[in-house]
């Protein structure tokens, strides 16, 4: 009984600094822009070193964590709706998506070979490597048919998509790419679901073309990197 009123608590605890840290992140990205503020690279660090400080170990962090994660799922079908709002202008831009979304997973690819080539990285850490621009659940089966490792897939997928959203945008900017599509098209390209979150805090338009950009980037990608291999 002690046991299980410890683990609820701890369940509790980790939610509440969770859903803090991440609300408090969303006030010093507004006060404060910058990539380091960005909420989930803020978040994520805040939140391990205030759990290592609290000796919360990551295990006691997983209920919490899967109560978090369940509420995903109508988060991403919340994505729907700037995709309605602009069904009219995706469908007119269909073709330009297509061939850059094609064009975006056909090259990071490469860019995974052109690494594993230069640093003489074996297979399973290319195959790894391959799927970084994939969301976690299809880069983990994508992995399982080309041999790679699934503990390395969720760290190159999750590095990615945070490096994604907290320079993508800057990046794009720099370049001087400031047309809404070809934004929220890079980021759902590269970047998956973090930079997706990015792009529907820019925009509508940037968030719908994203979460188009996300789903089939995966299925693009999952078909050709089995070929590939």
């Amino acid at each position: 009984m002690r046991k299980a009123m410890s683990s609820s608590i701890a369940t509790l605890y980790s939610i509440f600094v969770t859903v803090f840290v991440y609300l408090l992140s969303l006030r010093l990205s507004k006060k404060y822009p910058s990539p380091f503020t960005t909420p989930v690279f803020f978040s994520t660090v805040a939140v391990i070193l205030i759990l290592l400080a609290s000796h919360v170990p990551y295990k006691e962090y997983l209920p919490a964590k899967g109560l978090m994660t369940y509420f995903l799922g109508p988060a991403t079908v919340a994505l729907a709706v700037p995709l309605y709002k602009n069904k009219a202008i995706l469908l007119h831009y269909s073709m330009p998506v297509l061939g850059g979304m094609l064009s975006g997973s056909v090259l990071t690819v490469g860019i995974a070979l052109i690494l594993a080539k230069v640093f003489r990285l074996s297979n399973y850490i290319f195959a790894s490597l391959a799927v970084k621009s994939i969301t976690v659940p299809v880069a983990s089966e994508v992995a399982k048919i080309i041999g790679g490792n699934q503990v390395l897939v969720a760290g190159f997928v999750m590095i990615t998509g945070m490096l994604g959203a907290m320079f993508g945008l800057k990046l794009l900017t720099w370049a001087k790419i400031d047309d809404p599509i070809s934004r929220g098209l890079a980021l759902g390209t590269i970047s998956h679901g973090i930079g997706t979150g990015e792009a529907v805090k820019e925009g509508d338009l940037q968030g719908a073309v994203s979460g188009v950009a996300m789903g089939l980037t995966a299925i693009l990608t999952s078909f050709i990197l089995p070929w590939f291999f």
